[in-house]
């Protein structure tokens, strides 16, 4: 479901939707049921669901094939983390990615000085697997001009994540993109490679490992 920053709303918030997700207190107004997230996208409250059991195990799969780099070359310094909070602070965007990467030092520095998120500048890469009704905010803004607002894509690149890893699961695609050379001026990655599900998705340098999609599906349309 998505709840819309409406004036009606706004009004029963004692500060912007924004401000209060920076500071943690805005699932306390939304009463959201347990395992469901919040994110500030575009001036949208946008509220994801307890996500399927198809979408954790793709999720699940990417962080073993980086898992099992690690296992493999112990001076790998690639990690992964779930549902962590990325706070893109200059413009206001509050977003929860499904998977993080950043190196193993980074979320140990962050943990032991108890930071909320990690800052945009230390993260790798960010990883977002679509749901229905919600794929539009993981994707590139729409090119129609009335329809263009900015989306998780836009936000990643505004604030120069090296990597965008999306996972699309809708029918009509169902493909991987990685998207590279993010370029802060137009806010748009400028690179992007893709495979289809069923094919071995191969992350290039710094990260170098391959990742099965075999029984990666679609949702049901």
């Amino acid at each position: 479901m998505t709840i819309q920053t409406l004036p009606s709303y706004q009004a029963a918030l004692p500060d912007t939707p924004y401000a209060l997700w920076a500071r943690g207190e805005l699932d306390d107004f939304l009463h959201l049921p347990e395992g469901s997230r919040a994110e500030i996208i575009g001036g949208e409250i946008v509220v994801s669901p307890t996500p399927v059991v198809a979408h954790g195990n793709i999720v699940y799969r990417i962080s073993s094939a980086i898992d099992r780099a690690r296992f493999t070359d112990k001076t790998y310094p690639w990690t992964t983390r779930q549902v962590m909070t990325v706070n893109l602070v200059s413009f206001e965007q509050g977003y929860v990615p499904d998977l993080i990467v950043a190196e193993e030092s980074v979320f140990e520095a962050a943990g032991e000085a108890e930071e909320v998120n990690l800052s945009p500048d230390e993260i790798e890469m960010v990883v977002e697997v679509t749901s229905k009704n919600l794929a539009i905010y993981d994707r590139a803004p729409s090119q129609d001009r009335n329809l263009r607002k900015p989306t998780k894509w836009w936000g990643y690149a505004r604030v120069g994540i090296p990597y965008y890893l999306l996972v699309d699961r809708d029918p009509k695609v169902a493909s991987t993109t990685l998207y590279s050379i993010p370029d802060q001026g137009s806010s748009a990655y400028l690179h992007r490679e893709s495979w289809d599900f069923g094919a071995t998705i191969h992350l290039p340098e710094p990260f170098n490992v391959a990742i099965n999609t075999n029984g990666w599906k679609p949702w049901r349309a």
